[in-house]
C-alpha cells in the first residue's frame, strides 16, 4: 500500500440500511487535485467528513501526515450569528494586517468586498454566510482543502475568481484539493485527477471532468454494462464536450481522434430545426415582446431586484454598526439610477405599484390644492419639484401628498375628501434605482436563451416582466395568445402544499399518457427518466431529499405541457449525473426555454445562445459565457484606472459597446481580444473540418489497403505512403488545434 499524505486504510461505513463505503483505500498525495463525483447519496460528503475526522467509520483507519493541516469548507457553516464578519472571517485582524499581504487582500476583497467587516453574521444573506465562511477558511495555509460545494451562492464572476485561486494557491506539487461540486466547468478548470464514488467503492480517473467523461465511456463500451441509458447519457455529454465551445477553451488533453471515434454514431445534441418547427405549431409566431422596457424601482430596500439573490452585499454596510468599516470591493457593477416620467389615471396604476409608488387610494384627480404641508414620497417627483439624493421629493404637498401639476391645475391625492375624477393623464416622474434602461428584446418560438449577471443586477426581475407577473414602469410587453408559461423557481413552495401526498397520487392528477421525443411515455415512466425508481411511488412528497424535490418540481412542470418554460437556477441539489438526465430531457422539449443559471457549463449546454444583463441593458454575448467574464475584466480593468461615474454616466459609457470584447490584438495581458480572438476561434474551426476530412481520407485508404493485392507491394508501398502522410498531417494540425486552443483559454 502505498503511504498516503491523508488516506483510507480499509474504511467501511454503513448507516441504517444502506452501506456507504466498503472495504476502501485510497488516499491524497501532496499536488493533487482531485474532483468527486457520483449520485446525491452515494457518500461524497461522507467521504470529505472521513478524511477531516468529524466521521468515524465502522472500521479500518484514516491515516495522516504527523504535520498535516486540513481544512474543509462545509456546506452548512458553523459560523456564530452574534460574532462581526471581521471575528467569524478575519479573527479579529485589523485592515492594516490583512491588506498588507497581497494574497490576503485578494482573498478579502473578491469575497468581502462592499460587506461591513463590523455587521453581524446573523444579519447576513445565505450567500454573504457563504462567502463569510469560504473567506475564513481561505486565509489560512492549509497543507490540504476539501471543498463541498463551494460555488453555492456565488455569482459567476466569484466562481472564475475562485477557480483562479485554487489553480495558484499552491506551487506545482504543493498542497492538495479535495472539491466536491456539480459545477462541471469548475471541475475541468481546477482538478488534474477525478474520484467517482459509487456502489461502496472510490474509482480514480485521470484528467479533470471532461477527460474523465472519456475515460468513463470507454470503460463502459469495455466492460458492456448493463447500464444502457446511464452510458447514453454519459456519451452525449462527451459529444457536446468534444464538439462545443468546451473542447476548444478547457486544458484537457485528450486525443481528438480517440474522442470523435467514440461519438461518431452520437447524434447532434438538439434537432434546433425541427424543435423550433413545432414550437412554432404550439405557440405561433409571437411569444414574448419586450418593447422599450424601463424599470425602475422608486425605493429599492422595499423590493430586492433579484429575489433569489443575496440582496446587494452594501447593505451588510448598514447593518448594527457605528462604524462603518466597508471592504473595497474589487469590481461592483455600477447601481444604476434614472427618472422615468408616466401618465396615470388612479392611483393603483400597476406600473407605480410594481415600481415601489405607494399613493393614497383613489383616482388621481383635478382640483384645487387645499394647502400647502411638509411631507414627501419616496421615489415620487411632481412635475417642477426637484427629488432630493435620497429620492423624496421637495415641494408642495397636499396630506402629505406631492402635489402633481397638470397643465393649469394642481391635481392632488386627498383621500376621501378627493373630488370627482376626470378621465384626463396626469404625469408622474418616477425616480429611482434603474434595473432595465429602454430594453428591447424579442423572444420567438424554440428560442433556447441563457442569462447571467451578477447577483443584484435585475435578472429575476427581468423574468418576471417576461411571464407578466411584473408590470414594467416603461414600454411594452407583448405576450402571444397561445403562451403558457412555467417557471422552475429556486423556491420549493408548490411542491410545500403536496406533502402530504404520496408521488402516485400527485401523478394520477395528470394525463395518462404523455409524447416525448416522439414516444409515447407514461408520467412513471417520465419519472424513472428523472432518477426515480418505480418503488417510489409509494413515498410521501416530505419525505424527498432536496435533490429529489427539484426533480419531482420539475416533472410535475413538464406534466403541466407548458409551452414557454423559465428556470431559475435549475442546477440546484442535482448531482452531475442528474444534471445530464435534466439537459437530455430538455433536449427534447419543443418549446421556448428561458433560462438563468450561475453554471456556465449547464448554461452553454442547454440553450442555443447566451445574453448578459449588465448596466441596465439586455446584451448578446455571441462568444458565450467567456464573452461575458471579458467585458466583466475589461470593467475591472476599467475601474481600477479610473473612478466611476454615476449609474446613469456609467449606463452611457458601456451600453453601446455590445457587439465588441475588445480591440483588435491582443490586450495587456496577452488574452486575444476583438480581431485576434474571432481570427483565432476562426482557425481552430477550420482545424476541426480539415481532420474531419482528413479521418475520412485515411479511413478510405485503410480501405484501399484491406482490398489491395496483397502480392503487389509496390502499389501497397504508395497507399501506405500516403497514409503515413495523412498522419503526419494529422498530427501537425493536432497540435496546432491544442496551441490555439490553449491562447483561447488564457
Amino acid at each position: 500500500m502505498p503511504i498516503y499524505d491523508l488516506g483510507l486504510d480499509h474504511v467501511s461505513l454503513s448507516f441504517a440500511t444502506t452501506t456507504v463505503f466498503t472495504d476502501v483505500t485510497q488516499g491524497v498525495f501532496e499536488g493533487d487535485r482531485i474532483g468527486i463525483v457520483g449520485r446525491n447519496g452515494d457518500g461524497k460528503s461522507t467521504l470529505l467528513r472521513l478524511f477531516a475526522e468529524t466521521q468515524r467509520p465502522d472500521s479500518g483507519q484514516v491515516t495522516r501526515r504527523g504535520d498535516l493541516s486540513f481544512g474543509m469548507l462545509d456546506q452548512r457553516d458553523a459560523l456564530d450569528d452574534d460574532a462581526t464578519i471581521r471575528h467569524a472571517a478575519l479573527e479579529d485582524r485589523q485592515d492594516y494586517e490583512w491588506a498588507s499581504d497581497a494574497d490576503s487582500r485578494d482573498i478579502v476583497e473578491a469575497l468581502l468586498g462592499g460587506m461591513n467587516l463590523e455587521a453581524t453574521v446573523g444579519t447576513l444573506s445565505g450567500g454573504q454566510r457563504r462567502r463569510v465562511d469560504l473567506a475564513r477558511l481561505l486565509l489560512h495555509p492549509w497543507d490540504i482543502l476539501a471543498l463541498d460545494e463551494p460555488t453555492n451562492h456565488l455569482d459567476m464572476v466569484t466562481i472564475h475568481w475562485l477557480a483562479e485561486h485554487l489553480q495558484h494557491r499552491w506551487g506545482q506539487g504543493q498542497g492538495a484539493l479535495l472539491l466536491v461540486t456539480h459545477d462541471r466547468w469548475f471541475l475541468d478548470e481546477v482538478c488534474t485527477s477525478m474520484w467517482e464514488v459509487h456502489d461502496g467503492t472510490i474509482e480514480p480517473f485521470e484528467g479533470g471532468y471532461s477527460a474523465y467523461m472519456l475515460q468513463r465511456v470507454e470503460r463502459d463500451r469495455q466492460a458492456g454494462v448493463r447500464e444502457d441509458r446511464r452510458r447514453n447519457l454519459a456519451r452525449k455529454e462527451l459529444a457536446w464536450l468534444s464538439r462545443g465551445a468546451r473542447a476548444r477553451a478547457t486544458k484537457q488533453r485528450f486525443h481528438v481522434k480517440q474522442a470523435n471515434a467514440l461519438i461518431a454514431d452520437v447524434p447532434p445534441m438538439r434537432n434546433t430545426l425541427q424543435l423550433r418547427q413545432m414550437a412554432t405549431s404550439r405557440l405561433g409566431k409571437q411569444v414574448v415582446d419586450l418593447n422599450d422596457v424601463t424599470q425602475i424601482f422608486a425605493d429599492a430596500a422595499a423590493r430586492n431586484t433579484d429575489g433569489h439573490e443575496a440582496p446587494d452585499e452594501g447593505e451588510a454596510s448598514a447593518a448594527s454598526a457605528s462604524h462603518v468599516d466597508v471592504v473595497p470591493a474589487r469590481y461592483a457593477e455600477p447601481e444604476l439610477t434614472g427618472s422615468l416620467e408616466v401618465d396615470v389615471d388612479t392611483a393603483d396604476d400597476p406600473r407605480l405599484i410594481d415600481a415601489g409608488v405607494r399613493l393614497d387610494d383613489g383616482p388621481v384627480s383635478a382640483g384645487s390644492a387645499t394647502g400647502p404641508s411638509t411631507g414627501s414620497t419616496t421615489g415620487l417627483a411632481t412635475n417642477g419639484d426637484a427629488a432630493t439624493s435620497d429620492g423624496s421629493v421637495t415641494g408642495d404637498t397636499v396630506a402629505g401628498v406631492p402635489v402633481i401639476d397638470g397643465s393649469t391645475d394642481a391635481t392632488s391625492v386627498t383621500g376621501a375628501s378627493a373630488p370627482e375624477p376626470t378621465s384626463a393623464a396626469r404625469k408622474v416622474t418616477v425616480r429611482g434605482r434603474m434595473i432595465l434602461d429602454d430594453v428591447t428584446w424579442l423572444i420567438g418560438p424554440g428560442d433556447r436563451f441563457g442569462i447571467v449577471g451578477a447577483n443584484g443586477a435585475g435578472k429575476s426581475t427581468l423574468l418576471s416582466i417576461i411571464d407578466g407577473t411584473l408590470t414594467p414602469t416603461g414600454g411594452h410587453v407583448k405576450i402571444g395568445k397561445t403562451v403558457k408559461f412555467a417557471v422552475l423557481s429556486q423556491r420549493l413552495d408548490e411542491l410545500e402544499k403536496l406533502n402530504q401526498y404520496k408521488i402516485k397520487e400527485v401523478l394520477s392528477r395528470y394525463k395518462p399518457s404523455y409524447i416525448v421525443d416522439g414516444k409515447e411515455v407514461t408520467p412513471a415512466q417520465l419519472m424513472e427518466r428523472l432518477g426515480f425508481e418505480s418503488a417510489q411511488l409509494m413515498t410521501p412528497i416530505r419525505d424527498l431529499s432536496g435533490g429529489q424535490k427539484r426533480r419531482m418540481q420539475l416533472l410535475l412542470i413538464l406534466l403541466d405541457e407548458p409551452n414557454v418554460l423559465i428556470m431559475d437556477e435549475p442546477g440546484n441539489d442535482l448531482d452531475t449525473d442528474m444534471l445530464a438526465v435534466m439537459e437530455d430531457l430538455l433536449d427534447t422539449w419543443p418549446g421556448t426555454l428561458i433560462v438563468v443559471s450561475h453554471d456556465r457549463y449547464l448554461l452553454e449546454r442547454v440553450t442555443d445562445h447566451q445574453f448578459a444583463l449588465i448596466d441596465g441593458k439586455v446584451r448578446h454575448l455571441p462568444g458565450g459565457v467567456d464573452d461575458y467574464m471579458r467585458l466583466i475584466e475589461q470593467a475591472q480593468a476599467h475601474a481600477g484606472g479610473s473612478s466611476r461615474s454615476s449609474g446613469a454616466s456609467g449606463s452611457a459609457s458601456t451600453g453601446d459597446d455590445s457587439g465588441s470584447a475588445g480591440g483588435d490584438g491582443a490586450s495587456d495581458d496577452g488574452k486575444l481580444t476583438g480581431k485576434a480572438f474571432h481570427e483565432v476561434t476562426k482557425r481552430v474551426s477550420a482545424i476541426e473540418r480539415k481532420l474531419a476530412k482528413l479521418e475520412e481520407r485515411k479511413t478510405a485508404i485503410e480501405q484501399k489497403m484491406a482490398d489491395h493485392d496483397p502480392s503487389d507491394f509496390m502499389g501497397l508501398d504508395k497507399l501506405n505512403a500516403k497514409l503515413n502522410a495523412v498522419g503526419t498531417q494529422s498530427s501537425a494540425l493536432e497540435e496546432e488545434w491544442m496551441e490555439l486552443s490553449e491562447r483561447i483559454e488564457e
